[in-house]
């Protein structure tokens, strides 16, 4: 799921003064070094202060990843997660290291299950 339609929206309600940038510049602690160790570098500059570019950072979330849901991954662990679990989601979140701008930018889901092909069924199942 894309949402980018939001974050346009909330960009808009910014730049007219009707949403103040401590509401949206809000990323916490956590985030901010998960962006630093884990994250990706974009050439997208932060919407909100102009400063510096944007930094993806890519959260995992499922039943079967047991310890390491609600961590950040870099793209590379993604790969390797994608083989060897069934199912999870993955939330892509964009952070400004400099003024804490954050905001969900995607979410969609990895896994083993996609891959396999349908099995027929017989007549006796």
């Amino acid at each position: 799921m894309d949402y980018s339609l939001q974050r346009r929206a909330l960009l808009a309600e910014v730049y007219a003064g009707r949403t103040g940038t401590m509401e949206v510049c809000d990323a916490n602690p956590y985030l901010l070094r998960a962006a630093k160790f884990h994250g990706t570098a974009t050439e997208v500059p932060c919407p909100v202060c102009r400063k510096e570019p944007l930094t993806h950072v890519s959260w995992v979330y499922g039943d079967e990843l047991k310890h390491a849901a609600g961590s950040a991954r870099t793209p590379e662990e993604l790969v390797k997660m994608a083989n060897l679990f069934d199912e999870f989601s993955v939330y892509l979140v964009e952070v400004c290291r400099t003024c804490s701008w954050n905001h969900l930018v995607q979410s969609y889901v990895l896994g083993k299950r996609g891959l396999e092909k349908p099995r027929r069924r017989t007549a006796a199942e």
